[in-house]
This record gives C-alpha cells, sequence and structure tokens, in this order.
C-alpha cells in the first residue's frame, strides 16, 4: 500500500513532515506483511494546488528573479555509503518474496483492505456519522456479501465510503490513482518520498517515474534512493529540498546519484530538464508617503516548488534597495505546495514560533509545525488577502498574523478551494482539512480525510476564512501600533 498525504485545499503533494510509521496490518489479509510495507509518498507540508496540476505553471513576472543552475554539475566530492548491510540484503529477498501481485488478490481483500484503511485513520469532522461500533457492522455486513468480480468490489467500495457522510472521502479508480502518482514536480518526471531508515534517519526514495521521461530515460528506476543532486549529499534534506535542487532552466542538465534498490549498486545519472515551473513571484520598491521611504511589495501569485527560492531571492534585493517594511500580496492566491508554505513563513517568524497545528485521529497526524530558524527579515508586514486567499496562503497568513508579524488587509479569506475531488470529475470544494490517498493492492486507491489544520491562535481553516485587521489600506502608524499592541499581549 502507498499513501499520499495533501491538504484537501489542494490536490496532493509530493514530500513529508516525518517519515509514517508502518500501520499494523489488517488481521484478516493473508500476506498483510506486503499492505504494511508499502509506505507514503507525501504529506501535509505539500499539497499541490489545482492549478499546477491541470494548467501549465504561472506566467514569470520577474525576471531577474529566476535562479540558473549551471549546465555541467561539478563532480562529485563527498564519499557516500555504497553497500548495504546483509541484514538488509536478507531483508529485501524476504520482502520480494511476500511481494503479491494484483492479480492475486481477491474482490474480498481489496475491499476489507478499504474497511481498514479507514477504520485506522478516518476523522469525522462532521461528527455525526462514523462511529468504530458502526464501522465494525459495516465489516460484517461486507464479509456476508458475495463479490464475484472486480468491478462489484469497486462499487461496495463506493458505497461504503458513501456511507461515512465525508465528501472528499471517495474511491480512485486504478486510471485515476495513476493519474495523481505520476504528477512531476521535479521537471525531470520522478516523485521522491521520505523513508525511514534503520538508524532512525531519512531515506529519499523515487516513489513516481513517468515512463520514457528524463529521468526514466536516463536510467532512474522506481524505488532508487536519491543520494545526491549536483554532487551534494542530500542526506537530511527533505523531500520538497531534493525538488527543488532537481529544478532548473529548461533543457539543462542536473546530475544525480542513486542506488537501484534497496541494496544495489550506486550511479551517477546525467538528466536533462523538461518542463519545469515558473517564478510565481514578482517584486518591486514602492515609496509610501506618510510612512516609511520605502516598502518592498512582493506578490506571490503560487506556492509551486520555486516560491521559497525565488522569494527569498525578491526579499534580499529589496532590502538591499532600501525597503523599510514589506507587502506580502496573497490576494487570488489559492494555494499550492503546503510545504512551499510553511517554508516561506519561516522567513519571518522567529525561532520555536508556531506556523500551524494539525490534528487527526492517528498520532503522525497530530504536529506542531514550528520555525526552526532565525527569521530573514525583521521588518514589519501587510499582508493583503482577500476571497480568494486560500490554503497554504492561508497559513502563511494566519502564522504571520498570529505571531504579532503582520497585520492582514483586505477581505475575510476563502476558507476553501477547489481540489482533486474537482479534478477528478467531483464538483466538491474542499475545506482546511488534511487526506491521505492510500493505494490499494490491485492498483486502485481510496481518498481519505484523516486531520485538519488550526492556525496558531486554535482557529479551525476548516470551513472558516480569517478575518483581517483592516478592509481599507491603513496609516503607517496604525500598523506600527497595532503590531505593538499584538506583542504586548503576547509577553503578558
Amino acid at each position: 500500500m502507498r499513501i499520499l498525504l495533501c491538504n484537501s485545499n489542494s490536490p496532493p503533494s509530493l514530500t513529508l513532515l516525518s517519515p509514517t510509521p508502518l500501520q499494523k496490518p489488517p488481521p484478516f489479509l493473508p500476506n498483510a506483511a506486503v499492505w504494511a510495507k508499502k509506505t507514503l509518498i507525501t504529506a501535509l507540508t505539500g499539497a499541490l494546488s489545482l492549478t499546477l496540476l491541470v494548467s501549465s505553471p504561472a506566467p514569470s513576472f520577474s525576471r531577474d528573479s529566476t535562479s540558473f543552475q549551471p549546465t555541467q554539475p561539478p563532480q562529485f566530492s563527498n564519499p557516500l555509503p555504497d553497500r548495504c548491510t546483509e541484514e538488509e540484503q536478507q531483508q529485501e529477498q524476504e520482502e520480494d518474496k511476500v511481494e503479491l501481485k494484483p492479480e492475486f488478490v481477491t474482490n474480498e481483500e481489496i475491499v476489507q483492505e478499504a474497511w481498514q484503511i479507514v477504520n485506522d485513520s478516518f476523522l469525522d469532522t462532521r461528527r455525526h456519522r462514523w462511529s468504530p461500533q458502526s464501522w465494525l457492522q459495516k465489516r460484517e455486513d461486507i464479509l456476508g456479501t458475495s463479490i464475484q468480480t472486480r468491478s462489484k468490489a469497486h462499487e461496495l467500495i463506493k458505497r461504503m465510503l458513501a456511507s461515512l457522510g465525508d465528501p472528499y472521502t471517495r474511491f480512485l479508480s486504478p486510471a485515476e490513482f495513476s493519474k495523481m502518482a505520476r504528477y512531476d514536480m521535479t521537471g525531470i518526471g520522478i516523485n521522491i518520498r521520505e523513508v525511514s531508515d534503520d538508524i532512525g534517519g531519512v531515506k529519499l526514495k523515487v516513489q513516481g517515474l513517468i515512463l520514457d521521461g528524463p529521468a526514466h530515460t536516463a536510467g532512474v528506476k522506481q524505488g532508487d534512493e536519491v543520494l545526491a543532486v549536483n554532487g551534494e549529499n542530500v542526506r537530511g534534506k527533505s523531500a520538497f529540498e531534493v525538488s527543488s535542487l532537481l529544478q532548473g532552466p529548461n533543457e539543462t542538465f542536473v546530475t544525480i546519484k542513486v542506488r537501484h534498490g534497496n541494496c544495489g549498486p550506486t550511479e551517477s545519472l546525467q538528466v536533462q530538464r523538461q518542463l519545469v515551473a515558473r517564478t510565481p513571484v514578482f517584486y518591486r520598491l514602492e515609496q509610501v508617503s506618510n510612512g516609511p521611504t520605502s516598502a518592498g511589495y512582493m506578490r506571490l501569485k503560487e506556492f509551486n516548488a520555486l516560491a521559497r527560492k525565488d522569494l527569498f531571492i525578491a526579499m534580499k534585493r529589496l532590502q538591499d534597495m532600501g525597503a523599510s517594511f514589506f507587502i506580502l500580496d496573497l490576494r487570488d492566491n489559492l494555494g499550492g505546495l503546503v510545504e512551499a508554505g510553511i517554508e516561506i513563513a519561516k522567513l519571518f517568524l522567529e525561532e520555536g514560533e508556531t506556523i500551524i497545528y494539525t490534528v487527526g485521529r492517528d498520532p503522525q497526524y497530530q504536529k506542531t509545525i514550528v520555525a526552526d530558524t532565525a527569521p530573514m527579515v525583521t521588518a514589519p508586514v501587510i499582508v493583503l488577502v482577500n476571497n480568494k486567499t486560500a490554503s497554504a496562503s492561508e497559513i502563511v497568513a494566519s502564522a504571520l498574523h498570529d505571531n504579532c508579524r503582520a497585520v492582514l488587509v483586505g477581505e475575510r479569506t476563502f476558507g476553501k478551494v477547489w481540489s482533486l475531488a474537482h479534478l477528478l470529475n467531483s464538483s466538491s470544494p474542499f475545506t482546511g482539512l488534511i487526506q491521505s490517498v492510500f493505494e490499494l493492492r490491485d492498483g486502485s486507491g481510496v481518498v481519505v480525510t484523516v486531520g485538519k489544520y488550526v492556525t496558531p491562535n486554535h482557529l479551525d481553516i476548516n470551513g472558516n476564512g480569517i478575518e483581517p485587521d483592516y478592509r481599507n489600506f491603513p496609516a503607517w502608524n496604525d500598523v506600527a501600533q497595532h503590531l505593538l499592541q499584538c506583542n504586548l499581549l503576547r509577553q503578558g
């Protein structure tokens, strides 16, 4: 079983906050070791916006803010381990022995697997339909049902999920799941996930591979471990960070070092980039009357893989140009990669300040996400929002607002955005929830609501927008006074 975690404000992403522990396999499934060994490929930290999935990237707004990487990458300088231990080799052999091909999975096992996923992880945000007792009865009904065909098994899963009363928990056909898993945010045709190793660290594995894409053509294989990018050891980096390293101008080259399989040989491969994301950042220096001499205006159109890097460049240049405070324009920004939103919030927050909370039944979905570095800037910030500010934009806006780093100006934020369900021929909007997309053993999948986001001031984003501090652009003195009072209240 594979898992994708995504913010239900937007379609799924490709990165993790932390390794996800293996769940206990259902007792009624034969060869359940396979079910438990398949792990997740993405998380809260990176939910993709609908725009990224169904249209081309946003046009470039700032020509001088794009970061270029050299066409010929440098040689590797740090040696990396090339061999696995005998114990790891034996473990890989055991995994191969229990590998279960889709054609040998019974219809009953597929339905029961879907039942178990909901039983372990589903969060009833409406709090009126689901209970362990009623769901157990649902299992008894399933076990008493004759399932003659695979299509009937899928139809039974659909009805079972519909009984939950959650419009965001749904079934994915094999074609729908495959379409989602192949999405490429690296520009070379791979998806990367984080997997815990035996010493408490994290390995980066190739989860999805586009057939005949740049990486596949160069020799990258499904399940390969990514060791280095352009000579830089990626151990300790997140999947989002490594995906950003792989990004670059179209048709340039990147060198990726991989280990084939769990314990296979290592190989350095040169891959030509294709279809990379474009910068979503536009910025300029503005003169302001009745206040500081200048303001650094930054518009962020979406949260893609380049958002954090290009916003950092914009902030640095505006600082060098003499900006006394910053205006971050998130109007009409429906979101994107939640991980990008979290990383952007860190540019403004003090180390240890809360960015967002996540809440769920499973402990893996109960997180407090905090800034782990010193802020890049400490100057006051004004965040512009409207009723189309959603998803990752709301995470950034609430993090800066609740930590007294910014005032919000404009309209109440959206509180929800069109989602993956809309992409896959459903018209339901998503709220501020966290979803997991689990792959079943026949290649189909189930989308399950597993958690929700809560702001640093404990506002439930689910179905609620964020109220601005001002409807119209305030005087500079009002902004300074507002932030001063906010910080005094926090301290007192």
